[in-house]
């Protein structure tokens, strides 16, 4: 098949605005894996990119590389592409409606989307409207309250005391950690509006009551009513106060835990409580030492598809396509080692771009975009226990900041 791939951040999403490097990193790095693995199923692929990356003649395994250079000539290009491909997987974060729009001009173009149906992403990218829905379905959920970003302080106050401290503010649409606040007592709340103000176009947020446990997540292929959850991953997550910023920084697949059936069980039924949620799903757990509970559902790709792929017994991708077009799940899913996947900071250097794209496990090189004072690289690695793995990392960590350092 000859298959259109687009990641929003990395594929012209902000041409002739900002690059977040962290950010960048994980969306270059789910693109070029994906396409590494639709190629290996056979598919002749066509992908996007910024001209800010072209220019640097990044690692990429795809047949053709469109560069774009605005928001005009990108829209042009979807449209364009989208008709003649067939089919196209978007990958792009549900704020701001951003994956929503996207999969629906892909549609009325004449494209045949590979990510989930329009309905299911604005449905469970309204974070409240999730929580009911998982709530009406029997899961474990925190509980939960919608309150309005203009609310007077005084009566967000008195709101979220109910539900007793420590809580999580986050925007009622965000992705990842942006605009997330841990509020410890009620002098916290006014900072932690601020935060989501500042960080999210959201005029809505959510509280929720905070949960001790692991955080983790949940790998899930979809045919838009069956769903089978094939990894459990642990999360790497810093929750922070309202004065600090809260990140996601990776991850390892698969994650061993106790309550590892279970979760996967409750990540699919989460899944199969949403029509229309299709081809890959990502859900947020946390794990405690006696129940999972859902925390979300996330309609695209993840950045844990970076180590799923290192250590599953079938190409992921090619499982995505299987899904959608043909309605079928993966058989007899098994595990094969451990992965393990972060990113790295280091200082903005093209003079050694090249010797990082010839380090293998480094998925993302940490482009040097003009005007950041930081790049970011995504490295994944792979062995057969979870300290082998994280011994892996660190081990290509160290060389990576010996050639950007000159140590």
């Amino acid at each position: 098949m000859n298959l259109l791939m687009f990641e929003y951040m990395s594929g012209g999403g902000y041409a002739n605005q900002k690059l977040s490097a962290s950010i960048l990193s994980e969306g270059y790095g789910m693109l070029r894996s994906l396409i590494s693995d639709c190629k290996a199923a056979g598919h002749n692929i066509t992908t996007l990119l910024d001209s800010r990356l072209t220019a640097f003649n990044p690692p990429n395994e795809a047949d053709k590389i469109v560069s774009i250079s605005s928001s005009d000539e990108l829209s042009a290009k979807l449209t364009e592409l989208s008709g003649v491909a067939d089919a196209v997987y978007v990958i792009a974060p549900e704020s701001g409606q951003v994956l929503e729009k996207l999969v629906e001009k892909i549609e009325t173009s004449g494209g045949t989307s590979l990510n989930c149906e329009v309905d299911a992403i604005r449905q469970v990218s309204n974070k409240m409207t999730a929580y009911e829905t998982m709530k009406k379905r029997g899961l474990k959920v925190p509980e939960t309250v919608l309150v309005d970003i203009n609310e007077k302080t005084e009566n967000i106050k008195r709101l979220t005391r109910e539900l007793g401290y420590p809580l999580v503010f986050k925007p009622l649409d965000g992705v990842s950690c942006g605009g997330l606040s841990v509020v410890k007592d009620a002098e916290d709340t006014a900072g932690a509006v601020k935060k989501i103000v500042r960080e999210s176009m959201s005029r809505q947020f959510i509280a929720q009551k905070a949960v001790r446990g692991k955080a983790a997540s949940a790998c899930v292929i979809s045919t838009g009513d069956k769903a089978v959850a094939v990894t459990l991953n642990r999360q790497l997550v810093t929750l922070a106060p309202p004065d600090e910023e809260s990140g996601y920084y990776g991850g390892a697949v698969p994650f061993d835990h106790s309550l590892e059936k279970e979760a996967l069980k409750t990540a699919e039924r989460a899944v199969e409580g949403i029509g229309g949620l299709k081809g890959y799903v990502g859900v947020d757990m946390i794990l405690t030492e006696e129940e999972a509970i859902v925390l979300e559902v996330n309609p695209r790709l993840t950045t844990s598809y970076v180590g799923l792929r290192r250590v599953v017994n079938f190409n992921p991708a090619e499982a995505i396509v299987d899904a959608v077009i043909g309605r079928k799940l993966p058989k007899n899913v098994q595990s094969r080692g451990y992965a393990f996947f972060s990113k790295v900071e280091v200082p903005p250097r093209l003079q050694v771009i090249t010797e990082a794209y010839r380090m293998k496990d480094v998925i993302s090189p940490p482009f040097p975009i003009e005007g950041n004072k930081s790049a970011y690289a995504l490295i994944a690695t792979v062995s057969t226990s979870p300290k082998g793995a994280e011994s892996a990392f660190y081990r290509t960590k160290r060389r990576l900041l010996n050639l950007y350092h000159g140590d």
